[in-house]
Protein backbone atom coordinates (compact mmCIF):
# COMPACT_ATOMS: atom_id res chain seq x y z
CA UNK A 1 0.00 0.00 0.00
CA UNK A 2 1.51 3.70 -0.92
CA UNK A 3 5.05 2.60 -1.62
CA UNK A 4 5.37 5.00 -3.98
CA UNK A 5 3.89 7.73 -1.45
CA UNK A 6 5.81 10.83 -1.49
CA UNK A 7 6.29 13.66 1.38
CA UNK A 8 3.54 15.94 0.61
CA UNK A 9 0.00 17.14 1.31
CA UNK A 10 -3.06 16.66 -0.78
CA UNK A 11 -4.81 19.81 -2.03
CA UNK A 12 -9.26 19.30 -3.04
CA UNK A 13 -8.04 19.65 -6.44
CA UNK A 14 -5.43 16.51 -5.94
CA UNK A 15 -8.30 14.87 -4.66
CA UNK A 16 -11.07 15.63 -7.77
CA UNK A 17 -8.12 14.39 -10.01
CA UNK A 18 -7.81 11.53 -7.87
CA UNK A 19 -11.30 10.36 -8.23
CA UNK A 20 -11.43 11.31 -11.69
CA UNK A 21 -8.71 9.35 -12.29
CA UNK A 22 -9.84 6.18 -10.61
CA UNK A 23 -12.99 6.54 -12.74
CA UNK A 24 -10.77 5.92 -15.57
CA UNK A 25 -8.80 2.92 -14.29
CA UNK A 26 -12.12 1.32 -13.40
CA UNK A 27 -13.36 1.74 -17.10
CA UNK A 28 -9.92 0.57 -18.37
CA UNK A 29 -10.44 -2.72 -16.04
CA UNK A 30 -13.90 -3.21 -17.26
CA UNK A 31 -12.57 -3.09 -20.84
CA UNK A 32 -9.52 -5.79 -20.17
CA UNK A 33 -12.06 -8.50 -18.36
CA UNK A 34 -14.25 -7.86 -21.38
CA UNK A 35 -11.37 -8.46 -23.63
CA UNK A 36 -9.91 -11.54 -21.51
CA UNK A 37 -6.03 -9.85 -21.34
CA UNK A 38 -5.51 -12.02 -18.16
CA UNK A 39 -2.42 -14.22 -17.89
CA UNK A 40 -2.71 -17.48 -16.10
CA UNK A 41 0.04 -20.28 -16.63
CA UNK A 42 -0.78 -22.44 -13.62
CA UNK A 43 -2.55 -22.07 -10.37
CA UNK A 44 -0.10 -20.34 -8.07
CA UNK A 45 -0.17 -19.78 -4.29
CA UNK A 46 1.51 -17.04 -2.49
CA UNK A 47 2.15 -15.72 1.17
CA UNK A 48 3.10 -12.71 3.27
CA UNK A 49 3.70 -13.09 6.97
CA UNK A 50 4.36 -10.11 9.34
CA UNK A 51 7.03 -10.54 12.26
CA UNK A 52 7.02 -8.78 15.82
CA UNK A 53 10.57 -8.11 17.05
CA UNK A 54 10.77 -8.46 21.12
CA UNK A 55 13.90 -7.39 23.23
CA UNK A 56 15.67 -9.51 25.92
CA UNK A 57 12.59 -8.78 28.25
CA UNK A 58 10.12 -9.49 25.72
CA UNK A 59 8.76 -5.88 25.11
CA UNK A 60 8.56 -4.75 21.67
CA UNK A 61 11.87 -4.01 20.40
CA UNK A 62 11.97 -0.80 18.16
CA UNK A 63 14.72 -2.27 15.65
CA UNK A 64 13.30 -3.13 12.61
CA UNK A 65 15.29 -0.98 10.43
CA UNK A 66 18.96 -2.21 11.92
CA UNK A 67 17.43 -5.64 11.44
CA UNK A 68 16.23 -5.28 7.88
CA UNK A 69 19.84 -4.28 7.36
CA UNK A 70 21.48 -7.18 8.78
CA UNK A 71 19.42 -9.72 7.16
CA UNK A 72 19.76 -7.86 3.53
CA UNK A 73 16.90 -9.98 1.66
CA UNK A 74 14.79 -8.25 -0.22
CA UNK A 75 11.80 -10.66 0.75
CA UNK A 76 12.00 -8.58 4.12
CA UNK A 77 10.88 -5.36 4.56
CA UNK A 78 9.14 -2.66 7.11
CA UNK A 79 5.52 -2.79 8.54
CA UNK A 80 3.66 0.13 10.10
CA UNK A 81 5.19 -0.21 13.76
CA UNK A 82 9.11 0.07 14.64
CA UNK A 83 8.55 -3.52 16.17
CA UNK A 84 7.54 -5.23 12.85
CA UNK A 85 8.51 -6.93 9.78
CA UNK A 86 6.79 -8.88 6.81
CA UNK A 87 8.56 -11.38 4.46
CA UNK A 88 7.21 -12.15 1.22
CA UNK A 89 7.28 -15.16 -0.14
CA UNK A 90 7.84 -15.56 -3.30
CA UNK A 91 5.05 -16.98 -5.68
CA UNK A 92 5.09 -20.74 -6.61
CA UNK A 93 2.78 -23.34 -8.11
CA UNK A 94 0.24 -25.20 -5.57
CA UNK A 95 0.62 -28.29 -7.30
CA UNK A 96 3.39 -31.26 -6.42
CA UNK A 97 5.67 -30.90 -3.50
CA UNK A 98 5.93 -27.12 -3.54
CA UNK A 99 4.74 -27.10 -0.02
CA UNK A 100 6.72 -28.80 1.26
CA UNK A 101 10.02 -27.44 -0.33
CA UNK A 102 8.32 -24.48 0.96
CA UNK A 103 7.91 -25.36 4.99
CA UNK A 104 11.69 -26.14 4.79
CA UNK A 105 12.79 -22.72 2.73
CA UNK A 106 10.35 -21.09 5.09
CA UNK A 107 11.92 -22.55 7.94
CA UNK A 108 15.44 -21.58 7.12
CA UNK A 109 15.05 -18.64 6.09
CA UNK A 110 13.48 -17.52 9.50
CA UNK A 111 15.87 -19.24 11.43
CA UNK A 112 18.36 -16.93 9.49
CA UNK A 113 16.54 -13.92 9.98
CA UNK A 114 16.14 -14.52 13.23
CA UNK A 115 19.89 -14.86 13.86
CA UNK A 116 20.57 -11.69 12.39
CA UNK A 117 18.25 -9.99 14.74
CA UNK A 118 19.70 -11.75 17.76
CA UNK A 119 22.87 -9.36 16.28
CA UNK A 120 20.44 -6.49 17.14
CA UNK A 121 19.35 -7.71 20.30
CA UNK A 122 16.15 -8.73 18.96
CA UNK A 123 14.14 -11.92 18.53
CA UNK A 124 11.34 -12.67 15.90
CA UNK A 125 8.18 -14.17 17.08
CA UNK A 126 5.22 -15.44 14.81
CA UNK A 127 1.87 -14.62 16.92
CA UNK A 128 -1.17 -12.59 16.21
CA UNK A 129 -1.05 -10.04 18.96
CA UNK A 130 2.30 -9.49 20.99
CA UNK A 131 0.97 -10.04 24.64
CA UNK A 132 3.43 -7.67 26.15
CA UNK A 133 2.85 -4.60 24.13
CA UNK A 134 1.54 -1.43 26.18
CA UNK A 135 -0.51 1.36 25.63
CA UNK A 136 3.21 3.18 25.26
CA UNK A 137 3.84 1.03 22.23
CA UNK A 138 1.04 2.85 20.15
CA UNK A 139 3.10 6.38 20.97
CA UNK A 140 3.35 7.90 17.00
CA UNK A 141 7.15 7.97 17.82
CA UNK A 142 7.03 4.13 17.36
CA UNK A 143 6.00 4.40 13.42
CA UNK A 144 7.91 3.05 11.32
CA UNK A 145 10.25 5.92 9.55
CA UNK A 146 8.52 5.82 6.01
CA UNK A 147 6.79 8.79 5.03
CA UNK A 148 3.91 6.35 3.97
CA UNK A 149 3.06 5.10 7.02
CA UNK A 150 2.77 8.63 8.40
CA UNK A 151 0.85 10.23 5.90
CA UNK A 152 -1.79 7.20 6.12
CA UNK A 153 -2.05 8.02 10.35
CA UNK A 154 -2.91 11.90 9.82
CA UNK A 155 -5.63 11.08 6.86
CA UNK A 156 -7.13 8.80 8.84
CA UNK A 157 -6.80 10.77 11.91
CA UNK A 158 -8.17 13.67 9.74
CA UNK A 159 -11.02 11.70 8.21
CA UNK A 160 -12.07 10.63 11.52
CA UNK A 161 -11.82 13.77 13.17
CA UNK A 162 -11.03 12.69 16.81
CA UNK A 163 -9.36 10.15 18.68
CA UNK A 164 -9.40 6.34 18.17
CA UNK A 165 -11.03 4.23 20.50
CA UNK A 166 -10.44 0.49 21.41
CA UNK A 167 -13.65 -1.14 22.95
CA UNK A 168 -13.92 -5.06 23.38
CA UNK A 169 -14.87 -7.93 25.50
CA UNK A 170 -14.08 -11.40 25.26
CA UNK A 171 -15.02 -14.81 26.35
CA UNK A 172 -13.92 -15.40 30.19
CA UNK A 173 -10.75 -16.77 31.29
CA UNK A 174 -11.40 -20.30 32.49
CA UNK A 175 -12.88 -19.65 36.13
CA UNK A 176 -12.50 -15.92 35.60
CA UNK A 177 -14.85 -12.86 34.72
CA UNK A 178 -15.30 -11.09 31.39
CA UNK A 179 -12.58 -9.00 31.12
CA UNK A 180 -13.21 -5.22 29.19
CA UNK A 181 -10.90 -3.16 27.28
CA UNK A 182 -11.46 0.51 26.61
CA UNK A 183 -8.87 2.82 25.47
CA UNK A 184 -7.94 6.10 23.67
CA UNK A 185 -5.65 5.84 21.30
CA UNK A 186 -4.35 8.66 19.38
CA UNK A 187 -2.15 7.11 16.05
CA UNK A 188 -3.22 4.14 14.28
CA UNK A 189 -0.42 2.18 15.26
CA UNK A 190 -2.96 -1.04 16.82
CA UNK A 191 -3.30 -1.69 13.52
CA UNK A 192 0.54 -2.66 14.38
CA UNK A 193 -0.72 -5.14 16.58
CA UNK A 194 -2.40 -7.28 14.22
CA UNK A 195 0.13 -9.51 12.98
CA UNK A 196 -1.19 -11.72 9.87
CA UNK A 197 -0.10 -14.23 7.43
CA UNK A 198 -1.89 -13.19 3.74
CA UNK A 199 -2.50 -16.24 1.38
CA UNK A 200 -2.41 -15.09 -2.13
CA UNK A 201 -4.39 -17.56 -5.48
CA UNK A 202 -3.83 -16.01 -8.82
CA UNK A 203 -7.01 -17.13 -10.42
CA UNK A 204 -8.72 -16.88 -14.10
CA UNK A 205 -11.12 -13.73 -14.57
CA UNK A 206 -14.02 -16.00 -15.00
CA UNK A 207 -13.16 -18.01 -12.21
CA UNK A 208 -12.32 -15.28 -9.61
CA UNK A 209 -15.96 -14.60 -8.39
CA UNK A 210 -16.44 -18.56 -7.01
CA UNK A 211 -13.18 -18.29 -5.54
CA UNK A 212 -14.12 -15.16 -3.72
CA UNK A 213 -17.33 -16.37 -2.53
CA UNK A 214 -16.11 -19.21 -1.54
CA UNK A 215 -13.15 -17.50 0.85
CA UNK A 216 -15.72 -15.47 2.03
CA UNK A 217 -17.98 -18.87 3.08
CA UNK A 218 -14.36 -20.49 4.59
CA UNK A 219 -13.56 -16.99 6.51
CA UNK A 220 -15.32 -17.85 10.23
CA UNK A 221 -13.85 -21.64 10.04
CA UNK A 222 -10.62 -20.33 9.36
CA UNK A 223 -10.11 -18.27 12.31
CA UNK A 224 -11.94 -20.46 14.82
CA UNK A 225 -9.14 -23.37 13.86
CA UNK A 226 -5.85 -20.44 13.66
CA UNK A 227 -7.21 -18.25 16.62
CA UNK A 228 -3.87 -17.35 18.35
CA UNK A 229 -4.45 -13.63 19.08
CA UNK A 230 -6.21 -13.74 22.95
CA UNK A 231 -4.62 -11.35 24.34
CA UNK A 232 -4.15 -7.29 24.09
CA UNK A 233 -2.89 -4.08 26.42
CA UNK A 234 -3.12 -7.09 29.21
CA UNK A 235 -6.62 -7.73 28.84
CA UNK A 236 -8.00 -11.57 27.74
CA UNK A 237 -10.64 -10.79 25.15
CA UNK A 238 -11.43 -12.48 21.37
CA UNK A 239 -9.93 -15.69 20.63
CA UNK A 240 -8.59 -13.75 17.89
CA UNK A 241 -8.63 -10.07 19.27
CA UNK A 242 -6.91 -9.18 15.43
CA UNK A 243 -10.61 -8.75 13.97
CA UNK A 244 -12.11 -5.91 16.03
CA UNK A 245 -8.55 -4.64 16.54
CA UNK A 246 -7.81 -3.99 13.20
CA UNK A 247 -11.39 -2.82 12.49
CA UNK A 248 -11.17 -0.42 14.92
CA UNK A 249 -7.80 0.49 14.62
CA UNK A 250 -8.22 2.06 11.19
CA UNK A 251 -11.12 3.20 11.14
CA UNK A 252 -12.52 6.72 9.87
CA UNK A 253 -15.84 6.77 10.96
CA UNK A 254 -16.99 8.98 13.98
CA UNK A 255 -20.09 7.53 16.08
CA UNK A 256 -22.14 9.72 14.04
CA UNK A 257 -21.22 8.14 11.12
CA UNK A 258 -21.19 4.23 12.25
CA UNK A 259 -24.86 5.06 13.69
CA UNK A 260 -25.87 6.21 9.92
CA UNK A 261 -24.72 2.98 8.10
CA UNK A 262 -21.75 4.37 6.42
CA UNK A 263 -19.22 1.26 5.55
CA UNK A 264 -15.93 0.56 7.98
CA UNK A 265 -12.63 0.56 5.66
CA UNK A 266 -12.27 -2.94 7.21
CA UNK A 267 -14.70 -4.88 5.83
CA UNK A 268 -16.43 -8.13 5.19
CA UNK A 269 -18.46 -6.69 2.59
CA UNK A 270 -21.99 -6.96 2.13
CA UNK A 271 -23.14 -9.29 -0.80
CA UNK A 272 -22.02 -12.34 -3.27
CA UNK A 273 -20.24 -11.09 -6.42
CA UNK A 274 -20.39 -12.09 -9.97
CA UNK A 275 -17.15 -10.34 -10.85
CA UNK A 276 -13.97 -9.21 -9.30
CA UNK A 277 -15.30 -5.83 -10.87
CA UNK A 278 -18.39 -5.57 -8.56
CA UNK A 279 -15.75 -5.12 -5.76
CA UNK A 280 -13.23 -2.86 -7.43
CA UNK A 281 -16.78 -0.54 -7.96
CA UNK A 282 -18.02 -0.90 -4.52
CA UNK A 283 -14.27 0.35 -3.53
CA UNK A 284 -14.56 3.42 -5.56
CA UNK A 285 -18.36 4.19 -4.90
CA UNK A 286 -18.22 3.58 -0.96
CA UNK A 287 -14.55 4.62 0.34
CA UNK A 288 -12.79 8.09 -0.86
CA UNK A 289 -9.26 8.29 -1.30
CA UNK A 290 -6.97 8.43 1.62
CA UNK A 291 -3.45 8.84 0.19
CA UNK A 292 -4.84 10.93 -3.53
CA UNK A 293 -1.36 9.85 -5.43
CA UNK A 294 -1.82 10.31 -9.31
CA UNK A 295 0.64 8.63 -11.75
CA UNK A 296 1.01 9.81 -15.39
CA UNK A 297 0.00 7.15 -16.84
CA UNK A 298 -3.25 7.19 -19.00
CA UNK A 299 -4.73 3.54 -18.48
CA UNK A 300 -7.05 3.89 -21.36
CA UNK A 301 -4.50 5.65 -23.61
CA UNK A 302 -2.28 2.55 -22.52
CA UNK A 303 -5.47 -0.07 -23.66
CA UNK A 304 -5.43 1.51 -26.96
CA UNK A 305 -1.56 1.20 -27.26
CA UNK A 306 -1.73 -2.63 -26.69
CA UNK A 307 -0.42 -2.30 -23.32
CA UNK A 308 -1.30 -3.21 -19.91
CA UNK A 309 -2.10 0.04 -17.83
CA UNK A 310 -0.70 -0.13 -14.44
CA UNK A 311 -3.80 1.38 -12.71
CA UNK A 312 -2.03 2.66 -9.95
CA UNK A 313 -5.00 4.93 -8.27
CA UNK A 314 -7.26 2.27 -8.46
CA UNK A 315 -4.29 -0.43 -6.88
CA UNK A 316 -3.76 2.34 -4.65
CA UNK A 317 -7.19 2.78 -3.41
CA UNK A 318 -7.95 -0.59 -3.32
CA UNK A 319 -4.65 -0.92 -0.30
CA UNK A 320 -6.67 1.14 1.56
CA UNK A 321 -10.14 -1.01 1.73
CA UNK A 322 -8.95 -3.59 4.13
CA UNK A 323 -11.75 -6.53 3.05
CA UNK A 324 -10.91 -10.02 4.75
CA UNK A 325 -10.61 -11.13 1.11
CA UNK A 326 -9.38 -8.66 -1.37
CA UNK A 327 -9.28 -8.62 -4.77
CA UNK A 328 -5.46 -7.79 -6.13
CA UNK A 329 -4.56 -6.62 -9.94
CA UNK A 330 -0.90 -6.85 -10.57
CA UNK A 331 1.71 -6.91 -13.38
CA UNK A 332 4.43 -8.99 -13.25
CA UNK A 333 6.83 -7.97 -16.51
CA UNK A 334 3.92 -6.06 -17.76
CA UNK A 335 1.85 -8.72 -18.13
CA UNK A 336 -1.32 -8.25 -15.90
CA UNK A 337 -3.30 -11.11 -13.47
CA UNK A 338 -5.98 -11.33 -10.62
CA UNK A 339 -5.38 -12.47 -7.56
CA UNK A 340 -7.90 -13.41 -4.00
CA UNK A 341 -5.77 -12.33 -1.11
CA UNK A 342 -7.12 -14.16 2.52
CA UNK A 343 -6.39 -11.94 5.12
CA UNK A 344 -8.22 -13.35 8.13
CA UNK A 345 -5.38 -15.68 9.60
CA UNK A 346 -2.74 -14.72 12.32
CA UNK A 347 0.64 -15.36 11.93
CA UNK A 348 1.79 -18.61 13.98
CA UNK A 349 2.31 -20.22 15.83
CA UNK A 350 4.91 -22.51 13.84
CA UNK A 351 5.41 -22.63 10.00
CA UNK A 352 3.85 -26.10 9.68
CA UNK A 353 0.80 -24.23 11.30
CA UNK A 354 0.58 -21.60 9.08
CA UNK A 355 1.06 -23.96 6.28
CA UNK A 356 -1.23 -26.64 6.98
CA UNK A 357 -4.26 -23.40 7.13
CA UNK A 358 -3.04 -22.20 3.98
CA UNK A 359 -3.36 -26.07 2.62
CA UNK A 360 -7.15 -26.39 4.17
CA UNK A 361 -7.67 -22.98 2.69
CA UNK A 362 -6.62 -23.56 -0.53
CA UNK A 363 -8.03 -27.34 -0.55
CA UNK A 364 -11.37 -25.75 0.41
CA UNK A 365 -11.40 -23.07 -1.24
CA UNK A 366 -11.08 -25.26 -4.40
CA UNK A 367 -13.67 -27.66 -3.30
CA UNK A 368 -16.47 -25.09 -2.85
CA UNK A 369 -15.67 -23.03 -6.15
CA UNK A 370 -15.99 -25.78 -8.39
CA UNK A 371 -19.50 -27.47 -6.71
CA UNK A 372 -22.35 -28.06 -9.13
CA UNK A 373 -24.36 -26.15 -6.83
CA UNK A 374 -22.83 -23.57 -5.05
CA UNK A 375 -22.71 -23.02 -1.27
CA UNK A 376 -23.35 -19.17 -1.76
CA UNK A 377 -27.11 -20.22 -3.39
CA UNK A 378 -27.95 -21.76 -0.18
CA UNK A 379 -26.42 -19.57 2.40
CA UNK A 380 -26.83 -15.98 3.11
CA UNK A 381 -23.95 -13.64 3.04
CA UNK A 382 -24.84 -12.07 6.89
CA UNK A 383 -24.59 -15.81 7.85
CA UNK A 384 -21.40 -15.94 6.18
CA UNK A 385 -20.30 -12.56 8.41
CA UNK A 386 -21.48 -13.75 11.63
CA UNK A 387 -19.47 -17.17 11.33
CA UNK A 388 -16.49 -14.94 11.00
CA UNK A 389 -17.36 -13.07 14.30
CA UNK A 390 -18.25 -16.24 16.21
CA UNK A 391 -14.97 -18.30 15.19
CA UNK A 392 -12.87 -14.98 15.89
CA UNK A 393 -14.81 -14.15 19.46
CA UNK A 394 -14.92 -18.18 20.80
CA UNK A 395 -12.65 -20.08 18.76
CA UNK A 396 -13.07 -24.00 18.77
CA UNK A 397 -16.55 -23.24 21.46
CA UNK A 398 -17.95 -20.61 18.36
CA UNK A 399 -21.17 -21.70 16.58
CA UNK A 400 -20.95 -21.85 12.70
CA UNK A 401 -23.80 -22.04 10.10
CA UNK A 402 -23.92 -24.24 7.32
CA UNK A 403 -26.43 -25.63 4.89
CA UNK A 404 -27.53 -28.55 5.22
CA UNK A 405 -26.31 -29.23 8.80
CA UNK A 406 -27.21 -25.83 10.39
CA UNK A 407 -25.27 -24.92 13.41
CA UNK A 408 -22.80 -27.36 14.97
CA UNK A 409 -18.93 -26.19 16.19
CA UNK A 410 -15.72 -25.32 13.97
CA UNK A 411 -13.99 -28.28 14.88
CA UNK A 412 -16.89 -30.72 13.97
CA UNK A 413 -17.81 -28.55 10.61
CA UNK A 414 -14.07 -29.16 9.76
CA UNK A 415 -14.29 -33.25 10.64
CA UNK A 416 -17.62 -33.99 9.34
CA UNK A 417 -18.15 -31.60 5.71
CA UNK A 418 -15.12 -29.94 5.23
CA UNK A 419 -11.67 -31.64 5.43
CA UNK A 420 -12.46 -34.27 3.14
CA UNK A 421 -13.68 -31.51 0.55
CA UNK A 422 -10.01 -29.96 1.02
CA UNK A 423 -8.96 -33.07 0.12
CA UNK A 424 -10.11 -33.81 -2.52
CA UNK A 425 -9.78 -29.78 -3.83
CA UNK A 426 -5.91 -30.61 -2.87
CA UNK A 427 -5.95 -33.78 -5.11
CA UNK A 428 -7.74 -31.73 -8.03
CA UNK A 429 -4.66 -28.81 -7.87
CA UNK A 430 -2.42 -31.63 -8.23
CA UNK A 431 -0.72 -31.09 -4.46
CA UNK A 432 1.73 -34.68 -4.13
CA UNK A 433 -0.36 -37.08 -1.32
CA UNK A 434 2.99 -36.44 0.73
CA UNK A 435 2.19 -32.65 1.41
CA UNK A 436 -1.66 -32.98 1.55
CA UNK A 437 -1.64 -35.46 4.40
CA UNK A 438 1.26 -33.82 6.17
CA UNK A 439 -0.98 -30.54 6.37
CA UNK A 440 -4.57 -31.38 6.49
CA UNK A 441 -3.10 -34.04 9.05
CA UNK A 442 -2.07 -31.27 11.64
CA UNK A 443 -5.57 -29.67 10.40
CA UNK A 444 -7.54 -32.92 11.85
CA UNK A 445 -5.50 -33.49 14.96
CA UNK A 446 -5.77 -29.82 15.64
CA UNK A 447 -9.45 -29.95 15.65
CA UNK A 448 -9.61 -33.86 17.74
CA UNK A 449 -7.61 -31.98 20.00
CA UNK A 450 -9.63 -28.66 20.05
CA UNK A 451 -6.45 -26.76 20.83
CA UNK A 452 -5.44 -23.51 19.00
CA UNK A 453 -2.63 -20.73 19.66
CA UNK A 454 -5.19 -19.28 21.32
CA UNK A 455 -6.46 -22.21 23.60
CA UNK A 456 -2.53 -22.24 24.47
CA UNK A 457 -2.16 -19.15 25.50
CA UNK A 458 -5.18 -18.72 27.41
CA UNK A 459 -4.38 -22.15 29.48
CA UNK A 460 -0.91 -20.83 29.94
CA UNK A 461 -1.48 -17.95 31.15
CA UNK A 462 -4.34 -19.48 33.55
CA UNK A 463 -2.01 -22.01 35.00
CA UNK A 464 0.71 -19.11 35.43
CA UNK A 465 -1.87 -16.99 37.50
CA UNK A 466 -2.74 -20.29 39.24
CA UNK A 467 0.38 -20.84 40.48
CA UNK A 468 0.64 -16.66 41.98
CA UNK A 469 1.54 -14.63 38.86
CA UNK A 470 0.13 -11.30 38.15
CA UNK A 471 -1.61 -10.78 34.64
CA UNK A 472 1.51 -9.13 33.25
CA UNK A 473 4.30 -11.46 34.45
CA UNK A 474 1.92 -14.44 33.76
CA UNK A 475 1.99 -13.05 29.90
CA UNK A 476 5.51 -12.64 29.72
CA UNK A 477 6.33 -16.45 31.01
CA UNK A 478 3.31 -17.80 28.81
CA UNK A 479 5.25 -15.63 26.21
CA UNK A 480 8.96 -16.95 27.03
CA UNK A 481 7.65 -20.60 26.66
CA UNK A 482 5.64 -20.26 23.20
CA UNK A 483 9.16 -18.95 21.96
CA UNK A 484 10.87 -21.57 23.13
CA UNK A 485 7.84 -24.29 21.38
CA UNK A 486 7.86 -22.02 18.41
CA UNK A 487 11.55 -22.84 17.95
CA UNK A 488 11.03 -26.57 18.22
CA UNK A 489 8.62 -26.35 14.76
CA UNK A 490 6.29 -28.67 16.17
CA UNK A 491 2.60 -27.90 15.79
CA UNK A 492 0.62 -25.98 18.44
CA UNK A 493 -1.54 -28.73 19.17
CA UNK A 494 1.21 -30.65 20.51
CA UNK A 495 2.26 -28.52 22.94
CA UNK A 496 2.29 -29.30 26.85
CA UNK A 497 0.83 -26.34 28.96
CA UNK A 498 2.83 -26.32 32.02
Amino acid sequence: MGKDVSDRSFSREDRQRYREKVQRCLEALAMMLADDVFSFPQQQMGLEIELNLVDEALRPARANSVVLEKIDDPSFTTELSQHNLEINVPPRPLAGNEALDLERELRQTLNDANAKANDAGASLVLIGVLPTLRPEHFHPSWLTTDRRYSMLNDEIFAARGEEMVLSMDGPPMPGGDREQLRSYVESILPEAACTSVQLHLQVKPEDFAAHWNAAQCLAGVQVALAANSPFLLGKALWHETRIPLFQQATDTRPEELKNQGVRPRVWFGERWITSIFDLFEENVRYFPGLLPMIDEQDPLAELAEGRAPKLLELRLHNGTVWRWNRPVYDLVDGVPHLRVENRVLPAGPTVVDILANAAFFYGAQRALSTQERPLWTQMSFQAAEENLYSGARHGMDGQMYWPGIGWLPPDELVLRRLLPMAHEGLRDCGVSDAARERYLGVIEQRCVARRTGSDWQRDTVTLLEHRGNSRESALVGMLRRYIELMHTGDPVHTWPVG
